[in-house]
C-alpha cells in the first residue's frame, strides 16, 4: 500500500490542485455561454504543443502561440451569416486534426500522442508540483480580479457596460486564463477531455445550486470527487487517468440529473 501510494499521491495531489482553479473557471464558461470556444482551445494545445517541440520551445509558449491565433481567427472569420456555435465546432475539429498531424509527422512524439490526447497525471512527481501550484495559484488571481466584471457581463452586459466594464478587454482576460488552464491541465486529462473536466462539474453543480457562490463551492467538492475516484479508479481498472476522470465525472452528472428529475417528478 505504501509503495502504491508513493506512485498516486502526487497525481493525485496535482489533480486536486487543478481542480481548484477548474471549478470556478468552469462555472464561469457556463454562465458566459462559451463551452465550445474552450473546446476549441483544449483542441489547439495538441498543436501547440507540435508546434513547441518543432521549434524547441517550452510546451506553454506553443499552446500561449496557437491560443492567440484561435482568437485572432475567430475574430477575422466572425460572420453574421455563420452560426457562433457551428464556427467554434470547425475550428476546434480542425485544430485537433492539424495537432494530430503536426506531432505524428513533424516531430518524434508519436509514442506519446495518447498521452497527450488522453493525459497521464501518473507522470508527475514530487518535484512538478511547486509549479503546478504556482501556476494554478496565478490563475485564481487573475480569476478572482476578473470575477466581479465577468459575473456582471454573465448577467446584464447592457448594464456592465454602463457601469464602464470594457467586454472586449474583460474577454481577453477571460480567454487567458482559459488559455492557461488548458495549458496545465494538458498532462491531466489530455487535448480531448479538458473541457470535459471544465464543464461537467459546474454542469452537475448548476443542478442543485441557487446562486453563483453555491454552484462554485459544489463544483469545487464535485471536482475534488471526480479527481480522487478517478485517480484510484485509473489504477485499478488501468486505463488512462484522464478517461477515468472524466468518466466519474460524467456518471456523477447523470446521477445527480436523474435523481434532480425524480425529485421534481415525486414533487
Amino acid at each position: 500500500m505504501t509503495a502504491w501510494l508513493a506512485i498516486i499521491a502526487p497525481a493525485w495531489i496535482a489533480g486536486s490542485i487543478l481542480a481548484l482553479l477548474s471549478a470556478p473557471l468552469g462555472c464561469l464558461v457556463l454562465w458566459r455561454r462559451m463551452a465550445f470556444f474552450a473546446d476549441a482551445l483544449a483542441h489547439g494545445t495538441l498543436l501547440g504543443v507540435a508546434l513547441a517541440v518543432w521549434w524547441q520551445l517550452p510546451m506553454g509558449i506553443g499552446i500561449a502561440l496557437v491560443s492567440v491565433m484561435v482568437v485572432l481567427g475567430l475574430v477575422l472569420i466572425d460572420d453574421e451569416r455563420l452560426p457562433v456555435d457551428a464556427v467554434l465546432a470547425v475550428v476546434s475539429v480542425s485544430l485537433l486534426c492539424l495537432g494530430l498531424l503536426a506531432l505524428t509527422q513533424l516531430t518524434d512524439q508519436q509514442a506519446n500522442v495518447l498521452g497527450f490526447l488522453f493525459g497521464n497525471l501518473l507522470d508527475l512527481d514530487w518535484v512538478d508540483l511547486p509549479l503546478l501550484a504556482g501556476s494554478v495559484l496565478a490563475g485564481l488571481g487573475l480569476l478572482i480580479y476578473i470575477w466581479p466584471a465577468q459575473i456582471k457581463l454573465a448577467t446584464h452586459e447592457a448594464l456592465a457596460r454602463i457601469q464602464g466594464i470594457n467586454p472586449t478587454r474583460q474577454r481577453l482576460f477571460f480567454m487567458g486564463v482559459l488559455a492557461g488552464f488548458c495549458a496545465i491541465a494538458l498532462q491531466a486529462v489530455g487535448s480531448l477531455l479538458i473541457s470535459g473536466l471544465l464543464v461537467l462539474p459546474a454542469l452537475t453543480a448548476r443542478l442543485w445550486s441557487a446562486s453563483p457562490k453555491q454552484m462554485v463551492i459544489i463544483a469545487l467538492i464535485i471536482a475534488q470527487l471526480g479527481v480522487t475516484l478517478g485517480v484510484w479508479g485509473s489504477i485499478w481498472l488501468d486505463i488512462q487517468t484522464g478517461l477515468s476522470i472524466v468518466l466519474i465525472l460524467a456518471a456523477l452528472f447523470f446521477t445527480a440529473l436523474i435523481f434532480s428529475k425524480l425529485i421534481k417528478i415525486k414533487l
